[in-house]
């Protein structure tokens, strides 16, 4: 407030009188030194109101649908913020003009980010506000400054991938997100991982990248399927996928499973109500929802966190998806 006040040739009392809405300051002067707060990315410190101590609000910012996944990681945030005594406000990603000032001056403490994508300019902009972030499963590795809460990717890909070796299969194919996801490319590398270690092969044609969505499932099984010599069980990405690969089979007049095997990952309320339910890697979304929101709060009160990253385990929920091939299974009708 003092370089403020020198650059606007005014006292600093004038511009306390500017920044807490005064109306003893003239329009001219109170225009040019809120001109300056603004260029100084200046922020009122809400954060000393008693209210805003004893009652933090956490925004949590998400983006695209509001699918199981996401829904899931939200109670668990929510059910956290209840019996922490804070406020949860959620929110769709926004790349609004000084959205993380506003952000500030509406009183938030943090942020949490679900299935949302910062760039170096928006944590340079949540930093010039002091708002800590938080990325849940976090789909790029996250910049040093951010904190994050995931799960054990690549053991969840490696006992999926076991278990389908487990029951006799050798041709396992992968159908996943994103190339340069994290979750993703721990999730193939488990796979590989567990296949190299029984000596089967992964023909190129096996790994299909795409996205956590139940289109994907749909194309890269159909893809798959009509190989010259296609998988007896795929592993998907997600629970999304599963299912989509599962509709392919099913219109293909394939049987699960009895002609493919399905394994899925995230076991959110779809694999269980899947016909028939899904084998899948539980990810503990509720708990990671609580762990960014406790991380949140920690890190909104200035206290330090023992690790940037934390990962919870994950689990493989053996349901009626798998089974042993058959000895002369078939996938191309």
């Amino acid at each position: 407030m003092a370089d403020i006040a020198q650059a606007a040739g005014v006292s600093v009392a004038t511009v306390s009188k500017v920044v807490n809405g005064r109306g003893d300051v003239a329009p001219h002067t109170r225009a040019r030194v809120q001109e300056l707060l603004h260029q100084h990315h200046y922020l009122a410190p809400v954060f000393r109101h008693t209210e805003a101590i004893e009652s933090p609000t956490i925004e949590v910012q998400f983006k695209g649908g509001l699918k199981s996944y996401v829904a899931e990681t939200l109670e668990g945030i929510i059910d956290s913020a209840a019996e922490l005594g804070a406020s949860v406000v959620i929110s769709k990603a926004s790349r609004a003009p000084h959205w993380a000032r506003d952000l500030v001056s509406a009183g938030r403490r943090a942020v949490i980010a679900v299935t949302s994508v910062y760039t170096t300019a928006h944590l340079n902009e949540l930093a010039r506000a002091g708002l800590p972030l938080i990325v849940l499963d976090p789909l790029h590795l996250p910049d040093s400054r951010v904190n994050s809460v995931g799960a054990t990717n690549f053991a969840g890909g490696l006992s999926a991938t076991q278990h389908l070796l487990s029951l006799g299969h050798r041709r396992v194919a992968y159908l996943g997100g994103p190339t340069m996801a994290v979750c993703n490319q721990a999730r193939m590398h488990g796979y590989r991982a567990a296949m190299e270690a029984e000596g089967a092969q992964v023909p190129d044609a096996y790994v299909r990248p795409g996205e956590f969505t139940y289109e994907t499932g749909l194309l890269g099984a159909t893809a798959l399927l009509g190989l010259r010599e296609p998988p007896t069980a795929i592993f998907a990405g997600n629970d999304e996928i599963a299912l989509g690969v599962i509709e392919t089979a099913r219109a293909r007049g394939l049987r699960i499973p009895e002609d493919l095997s399905v394994v899925g990952f995230d076991d959110t309320s779809l694999a269980q109500m899947a016909s028939p339910p899904l084998t899948t890697v539980r990810q503990p979304l509720r708990e990671m929802g609580g762990a960014a929101l406790r991380t949140a709060l920690r890190l909104a009160n200035g206290e330090k966190v023992e690790s940037h990253h934390i990962e919870l385990a994950t689990e493989l929920v053996v349901r009626a998806s798998t089974a042993p091939p058959r000895e002369e299974t078939s996938t191309r009708k």
